[in-house]
């Protein structure tokens, strides 16, 4: 008789794998992917307004002109004639930038890893937003950080309260998106900018501030970065990111960050990936040089300020009365605050009935959550689909007032 081989199991996995869930847009996307679904829970660019030819023949161009490059290992630190045309880009807009000060990255998002693998230690203090943009906290958690909100108000962290947490908690860095912010859609203004940067100048204190929605703006006056004010020089990274104005397919972003910590960001970046796709890049570099980015981008902010204001004209029909909402300037998404007792998390699978969805704010909190909050984005379906949406997003919560933590 054989005896079937005893196996000893494996060894678990890492505890902040164990301990660190997905992301729940990412789950309400999953559960909402049916086609019949009016979905304002992704914060995904209209595909119908990519420039796919665009895109198509500057990649056609590289093939065929340098295919030996194109399809080769690259840099760690980029593409020299991308990151040209990124320092170029970002001269022109108020902060003179070298290419040797930018490292392209497989997308924004692994920027930030790349930055918490090169600043955190297990158990340090990372100060947020509060809400803050929720992929943002996943990365903090992952490396263990000890994450802690800043008290905000509509014009995004308040200094007083920021230089306070810096005192008491020393932390590391101050991570921040303040331009039609993920998930309000507020912008902070230039003086809050001036006193954020004054406070990690007297105090000791990275900015990590993330700009992927800052050319989106259908409004008002651009601000100026945080990283262009002379106290937060030294110690601001600026991430930009072509995912919202060119596609987010290709995974191109990059970050611009003084030099000891930018080449500790190209050492952890070389045990990530080694380099972000030569292909991809140099289809972007072509595609800077032949065509006009800034154009395109100008009609897709005004098709997405007439959506924007769809939703802003169905709003108020659609929410329980003494709800509140912001008004972006810019960006993707907008806020929303339901009178209690509603709580988003729970009324969620009811709504999602009438073949609509959002995305519960809670989530997106370091602290205790607002349970009354939720995220819309509204640049994804036309305006008709979002009047559709928003009707059905009316009829799936009238009379479903909650207790917060009930289910339904």
């Amino acid at each position: 008789m054989t005896v079937a081989p005893a196996f000893a199991p494996v060894p678990p996995l890492a505890a902040r794998a164990r301990s660190i869930g997905g992301s729940p847009v990412r789950d309400i996307l999953a559960v909402t992917a049916r086609p019949e679904v009016i979905n304002f829970a992704g914060g995904l660019p209209a595909p119908q307004l990519f420039d796919a030819q665009g895109v198509a023949e500057a990649f056609g161009s590289v093939l065929a002109q340098a295919s030996a490059q194109a399809l080769q290992y690259s840099t760690t630190e980029g593409e020299p004639a991308l990151r040209d045309a990124l320092a170029a880009r970002t001269t022109a807009r108020g902060l003179p930038t070298d290419a040797d000060d930018i490292l392209v990255t497989t997308g924004s998002q692994q920027a930030l890893s790349l930055l918490a693998t090169a600043l955190l230690e297990p158990g340090d203090t990372v100060l947020v937003e509060s809400p803050c943009y929720l992929a943002a906290l996943q990365v903090f958690a992952f490396a263990g950080a000890r994450v802690v909100a800043v008290p905000g108000d509509d014009d995004g962290v308040v200094p007083d309260a920021l230089e306070e947490l810096v005192v008491r908690e020393r932390p590391k860095l101050l991570y921040t998106v303040p331009t039609f912010q993920n998930p309000t859609g507020r912008t902070m203004p230039a003086d809050r900018r001036a006193a954020v940067a004054a406070v990690a100048a007297r105090r000791g204190l990275w900015i990590v501030e993330d700009d992927p929605y800052g050319e989106l703006r259908f409004e008002g006056e651009r601000v100026p970065w945080i990283a262009s004010y002379e106290e937060a020089a030294d110690r601001t990274v600026l991430l930009g990111s072509f995912s919202k104005v060119m596609a987010p397919g290709l995974r191109l972003g990059w970050l611009r960050a003084p030099g000891e910590l930018r080449r500790a960001c190209v050492v952890a970046k070389q045990a990530a990936d080694l380099h972000t796709p030569t292909l991809n890049q140099l289809a972007a570099a072509r595609y800077l040089a032949d065509r006009d980015l800034d154009a395109h981008v100008a009609r897709v902010a005004g098709v997405y300020r007439e959506r924007r204001d769809a939703m802003l004209a169905g709003l108020p029909e659609a929410l329980p009365e003494g709800s509140a909402w912001a008004r972006p300037e810019g960006g993707m998404f907008l806020w929303a605050r339901l009178p209690e007792p509603y709580d988003t998390t729970a009324l969620l699978p009811r709504v999602v009935r009438h073949d609509v969805a959002y995305v519960p704010g809670a989530p997106f909190y370091a602290g205790d959550p607002d349970r009354s909050t939720l995220r819309l984005c509204f640049v994804t379906q036309t305006p008709e689909e979002i009047r559709e949406g928003l009707r059905r997003l009316g009829e799936g919560l009238r009379g479903q007032a909650l207790p917060f933590g009930s289910r339904p």
